[in-house]
């Protein structure tokens, strides 16, 4: 008796070893799937130059100005930064990148959070790139109606440029706005929250002294400079993107935060 009851305490004691680990149970070729890295995603981050993905960005616990979809009180802010703490930065394009199907591609693989600033003849129907930017994740916003200087100019002429054609409801309203060349005054403003502006967008250069600073929580990037001499905007972004997560950063939706 006394070795019968020892083996079944064996046997019982090797049931429960057994169902310590479910994942061993579905055997082995089951385990190595469950612990195999995902060899596509793996492939894309690489394809575009990347050591690793991009992290998630975290969710901003009040975006700047109130809820999303209010209206904010006095004129539209003025940043070239957005005041957090998260280690995040925003990613800005101007003109040029809806024609460049390479960057529509990379920002749909990664998934990349940007906002691209247009003036109003380039988003008009008719423009498949900025069609294809959309669909791939892109935020569209304001850099008036045909690309102007408004610094100087008399209200009636800044509100025409900055609102275009919206008084007819040929297009949506965009509640950033990247002034051309980041020129702006105290008229632009009025005529920017007229129009419904919530914030005029300037940036930080992603060159010489900027990447030899430090990078800033906040702070609002655009890749390419006019003026210097660039590849295509897929390989700059690349570059920046690279810099980006060498100083434990990532990459968040400006829209989110604002």
């Amino acid at each position: 008796m006394t070795v019968l009851a020892g083996l079944l305490t064996v046997a019982l004691l090797s049931g429960c070893a057994q169902s310590v680990d479910p994942i061993e149970r579905l055997g082995k070729k089951a385990a190595q799937k469950v612990h195999r890295p995902r060899g596509r995603l793996d492939r894309t981050f690489r394809r575009w130059g990347l050591a690793a993905p991009l992290a998630p960005a975290p969710r901003p616990a009040r975006p700047l100005g109130g809820a999303a979809g209010t209206a904010s009180a006095g004129p539209p802010l003025v940043l070239d930064r957005v005041p957090t703490s998260d280690k995040v930065v925003f990613l800005t394009y101007d003109e040029g990148v809806e024609n460049d199907p390479r960057f529509i591609d990379m920002v749909r693989e990664l998934r990349l959070p940007v906002s691209v600033f247009l003036m109003e003849r380039a988003v008009l129907p008719g423009s498949p790139g900025v069609a294809r930017l959309r669909a791939a994740g892109a935020a569209i916003e304001n850099r008036t109606l045909d690309g102007a200087v408004l610094r100087g100019r008399p209200y009636p002429a800044q509100r025409a440029e900055i609102c275009g054609r919206r008084d007819r409801r040929e297009r949506p309203t965009s509640r950033l706005l990247r002034p051309p060349y980041g020129m702006y005054d105290r008229t632009t403003l009025r005529a920017a929250g007229d129009c419904g502006v919530r914030a005029l967008i300037l940036w930080r250069p992603a060159a010489g002294r900027f990447w030899r600073g430090s990078l800033r929580p906040g702070d609002i990037i655009r890749p390419h400079e006019a003026g210097r001499s660039s590849a295509s905007q897929a390989e700059e972004t690349a570059h920046v993107l690279r810099r980006i997560q060498a100083r434990g950063f990532t990459v968040a939706r400006l829209e989110d935060y604002l």
